[in-house]
């Protein structure tokens, strides 16, 4: 269906043009002709112009101004000019007609959150009267075109989220009349123009995540204006200029991230009507100033991911309307002053990784206020505070790694708030208080390493949300509740054991274990092969014996790399006979309360697209698959969730689901599906696991996240179109990726035929995966880290564009605390992970320089010739110190064998083995990854000549006998 066809009027609106002219006395048929003209120049995949025709109109009386009736289109009452259009987030594409100047009293104009491409169209200057123009999240690139100072009465643009080069536009100075300016999430180089100054009404300047550098312009300064000023995420040099201390009407700062150096800016407590301050990771240090005081109205304080020292000055306590207090990682000491606990509106206190000593303020909590609160890693003596959940508003409380003595207080056992609770590495003892088992939201429960004492309470089987428990480490009187293996939705568990307890089998929800690097002894529990919903099991690295289950879904498609480093096993995938009849039979091992090591049971938390769906008891399984239309209208009506506008509705996508046999895939989420709408529109639709109605309500307090990602807009991230969802199911609805992913084009059965396999199209999904991880790192706020990059997960699309897709285990970052939700793909997990369980931007840079050794070497992550325990990380780096080592590396059905290929290849193999540093300091930012890929690009076209080719869809590739025709 041609959704971008003009109308039959519009042909006959053209021809008949002069005549309607000199007929008419105004020239409001030429916004007719600007309007339609705009129609028949984009294109509008979801048909949303359908009601800009004026045929039905044609022979009324009025049908001269038809048009103000249209979407998108207000018009003035009196005059019936078109005074403002907005046509955004419509997934529009094409171009901006040159005929949009005929809408010449045009005051508002909105075009963003489209896929609009190319350089900013100099036609919209021509709209002399705009008061406001917005082109935000677009793909609008190259430099920024002159023209924009002939918008004289323009007091709001909006660029953000785009792609435009080169320097910041100082045009825009001339214009006496502006007020907001956001030109952030782009590619601008260079530095900021010293004219920017020179703003007479600006109240709002953002120019955050660009490629800015320099030395910031101290005539900043002089823009006394501005009340909000954001210009964070740079590569800025040197400090920030005194001359900020004369922007007295500033209430929001935001220059995290800035690479900025120097002491405390002492020019900063001046702005007394500052409210929110974020410097935030940055190379600032010293101590902070007693004039910190000043700030009286403050409300957020991000000092964090600094080099800061000394003590907390007393005159934090006096800012009584602060709310946040965040200044973690860095090298802090002394005593928490006694007044912060005493502050009337604090609700976030994050202090971890510093050196703080002393006991922790014991009024914390009595304002009723306190929301999470995150001291760890410090040296904190003493008692906790016995009233953290005074308010009963307590959603974390992490306080691992210090020197807290004393018993838990009672209080906590009570705080129905609670989700996170983490108290491990102190010297705690005493009892735990029972009652944690009733908290209705507790989640995560980590007390280990201290020197609990008495009865576990057999109340914690019973918390109805508990996921993540570990008590080990403790000097308990009694073995474990037998209740324990009963609990409903308990994912990870960590006692003490010297066999594998059989019971773990049952646990409900269990989809991985993962008991590896050990002294485990005995057999592997034959119950494990009855484990209907278990995907993952590592035993490797024990002392285990016998043989290897050969029944069940975990077995039979497990690698053998799974048992490695245990002698004594046998049969199973191992090729390895078992010696005699008796050693085939498994026995259920009955478990046994002895020291020896930790036993890690994980059920990883299911990726569901954007968001994380808490794991349950699978709604739908495969041979059950054609029944479950009826099913679903048994249990209530599917409401369907849009994040742009779709012209099909659920019932459609129910019923196309019902008749399909096209599965594009299968994993631990649940089943993705092809499926065309009735429009003839194809789409990917991935219904998910979980029919448990305890699922089902936690599931509902996660469709937030999946708001905020659902508006995640990017060319290389695959867009969430919405999702369906009734009382116990979900399924996303995502674009539809023709030519399948990474994963197919490295590792399928045919790559040695696959021409789209060359280095060219390789270089080209290596820079947009880079890309797209580059727009989740630094233009998302806050922070998104994708946290299981690899290549099933990097899709295709019909011009071999990559898609970041399955963000399964995606978190929004806002540097609060260490995450230990299990992340991540063996193989493509950083190694500081598997001891700090703390993940950020620099654990995605390491996975993505995974994925980028595969596309050099062609080689999966994990395979058998690199060695026992060896990933291709080790395998590379053993390589590469002999010249011959290297050439084994490159991948010769890309090209290697071309010496500008391989000059090239080896270009990104620097990059890769950049992102795989062991340390995560030493791994650049993916800002500058863009930046290397950018400058090893290829000097020569993919073989189809830039045509469009869709590998696994409808049409086909070139013939085989093309292949190889490289220009060296």
């Amino acid at each position: 269906m041609n959704n971008h066809r003009p109308t039959c009027f519009f042909f006959f609106f053209l021809l008949c043009l002069p005549l309607i002219i000199s007929s008419a006395a105004t020239t409001l048929p030429l916004q007719l002709v600007s309007l339609l003209s705009l129609k028949s120049s984009l294109v509008d995949p979801l048909n949303t112009f359908q009601d800009w025709d004026p045929s039905p109109s044609l022979s009324k009386p009025g049908f001269e101004h038809v048009w103000c009736s249209w979407s998108g289109i207000k018009c003035d009452p009196r005059t019936f000019q078109i005074s403002s259009l907005d046509i955004s987030n419509r997934n529009l594409s094409g171009t901006i007609p040159e005929a949009i100047k005929y809408l010449t009293h045009l005051h508002h104009l909105n075009i963003s959150v489209n896929n609009f491409a190319g350089p900013l169209p100099t036609a919209i200057f021509g709209l002399t009267f705009l008061r406001t123009l917005d082109v935000n999240h677009n793909l609008f690139n190259s430099t920024f075109p002159p023209g924009i100072s002939k918008l004289k009465f323009l007091t709001f643009f909006n660029a953000f989220s785009n792609s435009f080069t080169g320097p910041l536009p100082q045009e825009f100075v001339r214009l006496s009349f502006l007020e907001y300016l956001n030109l952030g999430g782009s590619y601008f180089e260079g530095e900021i123009p010293k004219s920017y100054g020179g703003f007479q009404r600006l109240k709002f300047l953002y120019l955050a995540g660009n490629s800015l550098g320099g030395e910031i312009p101290a005539q900043l300064g002089l823009i006394t204006s501005l009340q909000r000023l954001e210009f964070g995420y740079n590569g800025f040099s040197g400090e920030l200029p005194t001359q900020f201390a004369l922007l007295s009407n500033l209430s929001f700062l935001d220059i995290s991230s800035a690479n900025l150096s120097g002491d405390f800016p002492i020019a900063l407590t001046n702005l007394t009507k500052l409210e929110t301050l974020l410097i935030f990771k940055n190379n600032l240090y010293g101590e902070i100033p007693e004039s910190i005081g000043n700030l009286q109205y403050v409300r957020i304080l991000d000092l964090s991911n600094n080099k800061f020292s000394g003590d907390i000055p007393e005159e934090v306590s006096s800012l009584k309307n602060l709310m946040e207090l965040s200044l973690m990682n860095n090298k802090f000491t002394g005593e928490v002053p006694r007044g912060i606990g005493e502050l009337p509106a604090l609700e976030f206190l994050f202090l971890w990784n510093n050196s703080f000593t002393g006991i922790l303020p014991q009024k914390l909590g009595l304002n009723s206020k306190l929301q999470r609160l995150d001291v760890s890693s410090n040296s904190f003596s003493g008692p906790i505070p016995p009233n953290l959940c005074l308010g009963n508003k307590l959603v974390k409380l992490i306080l691992f790694s210090n020197k807290f003595s004393g018993s838990l207080p009672s209080s906590l056992a009570n705080c129905t708030s609670l989700l996170r609770f983490r108290v491990q590495n102190n010297r705690l003892n005493g009892s735990i208080p029972i009652g944690f088992g009733s908290l209705p939201n507790i989640t995560f429960m980590e007390m280990s390493d201290n020197s609990f004492t008495g009865p576990i309470p057999a109340d914690l089987a019973d918390a109805a949300k508990l996921e993540y428990l570990n008590i080990s480490g403790n000097s308990f009187d009694s073995g474990l509740p037998e209740n324990i293996w009963s609990a409903r939705s308990l994912q990870i568990f960590s006692a003490s054991s010297s066999i594998i307890p059989w019971e773990i089998s049952t646990l409900p929800s269990i989809t991985e274990v993962d008991v590896s690097h050990n002294f485990l002894t005995g057999t592997i529990p034959s119950t494990f092969g009855n484990c209907s919903t278990l995907e993952g099991f590592n035993v490797s690295y024990n002392q285990l014996t016998g043989p290897v289950p050969s029944f069940g879904p975990a077995f039979s498609s497990i690698h053998p790399s799974s048992f490695t480093g245990n002698e004594g096993l046998c049969g199973g995938v191992l090729q390895k006979p078992c010696g005699t009849e008796s050693e085939t039979e498994i026995k259920p091992q009955q478990p046994k309360k002895t020291g020896g090591a930790i036993v890690w049971i994980v059920a990883a938390a299911f990726g569901v697209g954007l968001f994380i769906l808490i794991a349950g008891s699978r709604c739908f399984r495969a041979n059950y698959r054609r029944r479950f239309v009826v099913e679903e209208r048994e249990i209530g009506p599917w409401k369907l969730t849009a994040f742009q506008r779709l012209n099909f509705t659920a019932d459609d996508v129910v019923e196309c689901l019902s008749m399909t046999d096209k599965i594009l895939g299968m994993g631990g989420t649940g089943t993705v599906y092809k499926a065309e709408m009735p429009s003839g529109e194809i789409i990917a639709v991935k219904k998910l696991w979980g029919k448990n109605k305890e699922t089902i309500r936690r599931r509902r307090g996660v469709l937030a996240e999946v708001d905020v990602l659902g508006n995640v807009r990017h060319r290389n991230i695959v867009r969430l179109l919405g999702y369906c969802t009734n009382r116990e199911c979900t399924m996303l609805l995502y674009e539809y990726m023709p030519n399948g992913s990474l994963d197919d084009l490295l590792h399928g059965k045919n790559k040695g035929d696959n021409l789209m396999a060359d280095w060219v199209t390789r270089y080209k999904i290596a820079l947009g995966v880079a890309q797209g991880i580059c727009y989740l790192h630094h233009d998302c706020d806050p922070v998104i880290v994708h946290r299981d990059l690899k290549p099933s997960n990097i899709l295709l699309d019909g011009e071999m564009e990559a898609r970041v897709a399955d963000f399964g285990v995606a978190k929004l970052i806002q540097f609060e605390e260490s995450m230990s939700v299990i992340a991540g793909s063996y193989g493509y997990i950083a190694p500081e992970y598997a001891y700090t369980l703390q993940v950020d931007e620099k654990s995605d840079i390491y996975s993505f320089g995974v994925v980028l050794l595969e596309i050099i070497s062609g080689k999966t992550s994990v395979n058998s010739e690199f060695g026992d325990g060896n990933s291709i990380v080790d395998w590379v780096r053993s390589k590469i110190k002999t010249k011959e080592g290297t050439k084994d590396v490159l991948d010769q059905n890309a090209g290697a064998s071309c010496g500008s290929v391989r000059e090239e290849m080896m270009l990104l193999l620097r990059v890769a083995l950049l992102c795989t540093s062991r340390n995560p300091v030493d791994r650049p930012s993916m800002r500058d990854v863009v930046s290397m890929l950018q400058e090893a690009k290829p000097k020569r076209k993919s073989p189809e000549n830039g045509v469009r080719t869709v590998v696994n869809g409808d049409a086909k590739p070139p013939p085989p006998s093309q292949k190889g025709t490289i220009e060296c």
